[in-house]
């Protein structure tokens, strides 16, 4: 089974973006493949390169990209939840006249045509959050 998986709440602010996680995880020792994940409103938080939670909590935003580089996963965040939410890639950064890239390793701006594409694409589509 083909899944695209939509995250819509921040990573600190609910539980979604770890029960969504785990979710891909079991999916893929099923076999099991994950078309997209993609990131949406206040879930663009789990993008942020900088994000630095406290030791003793988990750091959802460093899970991401290893999971990307581990199985190839394509992270993908909606560049206008991203833009409202200040979270820029390097792109847009430079064309801001900011020189931080923001975006973490392993995730992509894009639009919300892709998460279509991606749902079209998919047997199943799950939104967490």
């Amino acid at each position: 089974m083909k899944y695209a998986i939509q995250v819509n709440a921040a990573p600190y602010a609910s539980n979604a973006g770890l029960v969504a996680h785990r979710f891909i995880q079991a999916a893929l020792r099923e076999n099991h493949r994950i078309a997209q994940v993609f990131f949406y409103r206040e879930g663009i938080q789990h993008a942020f390169r900088h994000a630095l939670p406290p030791d003793d909590e988990t750091n959802l935003n460093a899970m991401w990209p290893q999971l990307a580089r581990e199985f190839g996963i394509d992270l993908v965040v909606c560049i206008s939840a991203a833009q409202r939410r200040g979270l820029l890639c390097e792109d847009e950064a430079r064309r801001q006249g900011l020189a931080d890239n923001q975006l973490a390793d392993g995730f992509r701006i894009a639009g919300l045509g892709q998460w279509l594409e991606a749902s079209l694409k998919a047997d199943r589509c799950l939104v967490f959050g």
